[in-house]
C-alpha cells in the first residue's frame, strides 16, 4: 500500500467516525424529544417552535459551513462543529424553558448544518483522492449510527434525558480531541480538489438547484417514512409495537443499500445506480400503498429504504464537483423536503385518505427516476 493510498484509508476512517457520531446525536435528540417536551411543560405548539428554531439553526449553518468550507478550514469545521453540537446537546437537556429551548436547539441547528456540510465537503476530496466511490459506505456510517443511536435511546429509557444528552456529548467530545492531530492532517495528501466546474455559470447554477430538487424529492420520503411508517401499519390494524417495525425496516433497507452502494457505483455508475433504485423505490411504496395487508406494507417500506439509499450520496457528490457552497445549496434544499415532507403529507391526508397521500413520494421518486440522467451526466466515475 503506498503512502497516499494508507492517508487516503485513514482519513475515509475518520470520516467514518465523524458520520457515525452525528447519527447518533441525532437519534439520540430525536428519540428523547417527549422527556424534553415533559420537563419543560411544552405544548404541541411550543415544541413545533423548538423543532422550527433547530431547523432555522440548521439552516443557517448549512449556509454559513458553504462559505466557510475551505480546504485549509475544513479539519477546523470538523472539530467545531462537532464539539459545538456535542455542547448543544448537553445544554438542550438542562433546558426547563420555552426560551431556553428555542437558544439552545438554534445553536443545536447551526452546529448541525456546519459539521454536515464540512463532513460532506471533506468526503467529497476523500473520494476525489480515492479515485474511487466512498460516499455511500460513508453516509452509511450515518444510518448505522442513528440506529445505534435509537437503541441506546431505547435502552436507556428510564434515564433522565439530561443525563443522556450530557454522557452522549462528553463521549463525543472526548472521541473528537482525542482524533483531533488526524483530523488537522486532513488538509494534507490525502485530499485533493474537486474537478474544476466546466461550462457558463448559469448552467451550473441550474444543475445545482435541480441536484437540490432531487434531493428535496428524496428527503421528503424520508421524513414521511419516519413520520408516517408506523401509522401507515397502524391503520392496517396493526399493533402499536408492530407498527415500529415498519420504519426499522425502512432504515435497514436504506442502510444495506448504502453499504453496497459504492460497489454497484463503481460498477454501473451513479445514474444507473440512482435511476434503477429511484423506480424500484416508487413501485415497492406504490405496492405497499395499495395493496391492504401488513406484509405488503412492510416490504413496500423496506424496498423504499433500498431504493432511496444511494440517492443522496450520489446527489451530493455531484455537487461537489461545484463546490462547498453548492453542497450547501443542496444540502438545505434537501432539508426543506425533510422538514416539510411530513406536514404535506398529512395536509393530503386529512384531505383525501393517509393511503392515497403516500403515493406522493412514490410518485416523487419516479419523478426522480426520470430526472436523474440530466442531473448526474457528468458525474460517473
Amino acid at each position: 500500500m503506498s503512502r497516499t493510498d494508507a492517508s487516503v484509508r485513514r482519513s475515509r476512517v475518520l470520516l467514518t467516525g465523524y458520520f457515525f457520531g452525528l447519527g447518533v446525536v441525532m437519534a439520540v435528540w430525536g428519540a428523547r424529544m417527549p422527556a424534553v417536551q415533559h420537563a419543560a411543560h411544552l405544548t404541541t405548539a411550543g415544541l413545533s417552535l423548538v423543532l422550527l428554531a433547530a431547523a432555522v439553526g440548521m439552516v443557517a449553518g448549512l449556509q454559513a459551513g458553504g462559505r466557510l468550507a475551505r480546504p485549509d478550514r475544513l479539519p477546523l469545521l470538523l472539530i467545531g462543529g462537532a464539539v459545538a453540537l456535542a455542547a448543544a446537546l448537553a445544554l438542550l437537556g438542562q433546558c426547563r424553558t420555552l426560551a431556553s429551548l428555542l437558544a439552545a436547539a438554534l445553536a443545536f441547528g447551526a452546529a448541525h448544518g456546519v459539521l454536515d456540510v464540512a463532513a460532506n465537503t471533506a468526503a467529497v476530496r476523500c473520494q476525489n483522492a480515492a479515485d474511487r466511490p466512498v460516499m455511500s459506505s460513508l453516509h452509511a456510517a450515518y444510518s448505522i449510527g442513528a440506529l445505534g443511536g435509537a437503541a441506546l435511546a431505547a435502552a436507556t429509557a428510564r434515564t433522565a434525558h439530561s443525563a443522556l444528552f450530557l454522557a452522549t456529548a462528553l463521549a463525543l467530545t472526548a472521541t473528537v480531541l482525542v482524533a483531533g492531530p488526524r483530523t488537522l492532517a486532513l488538509s494534507g495528501a490525502d485530499q485533493s480538489e474537486p474537478p474544476e466546474p466546466q461550462g457558463p455559470g448559469q448552467g451550473r447554477a441550474g444543475s445545482v438547484w435541480l441536484l437540490g430538487a432531487l434531493a428535496a424529492a428524496s428527503l421528503l420520503g424520508e421524513g414521511a417514512a419516519a413520520d408516517w411508517a408506523a401509522v401507515h401499519l397502524h391503520t392496517l390494524h396493526a399493533t402499536t409495537a408492530f407498527s415500529a417495525t415498519a420504519f426499522a425496516l425502512y432504515s435497514t433497507g436504506m442502510a444495506i443499500g448504502r453499504l453496497t452502494g459504492d460497489r454497484l457505483t463503481a460498477a454501473i455508475g451513479a445514474p444507473a445506480l440512482v435511476r434503477t433504485g429511484a423506480a424500484l423505490a416508487a413501485v415497492g411504496l406504490a405496492t405497499g400503498v395499495l395493496v391492504d395487508s401488513v406484509p405488503a406494507a412492510l416490504a413496500g417500506w423496506a424496498v423504499f429504504g433500498l431504493g432511496l439509499s444511494g440517492t443522496v450520496p450520489s446527489l451530493i457528490t455531484a455537487a461537489g464537483r461545484h463546490g462547498p457552497r453548492a453542497v450547501a445549496t443542496v444540502s438545505v434544499t434537501g432539508y426543506l423536503g425533510l422538514l416539510a415532507g411530513p406536514a404535506v403529507i398529512g395536509a393530503l391526508a386529512s384531505a383525501t385518505t393517509l393511503s392515497t397521500a403516500l403515493l406522493l413520494p412514490s410518485l416523487l421518486a419516479a419523478a426522480l427516476a426520470a430526472l436523474t440522467r440530466r442531473a448526474l451526466e457528468n458525474t460517473a466515475p
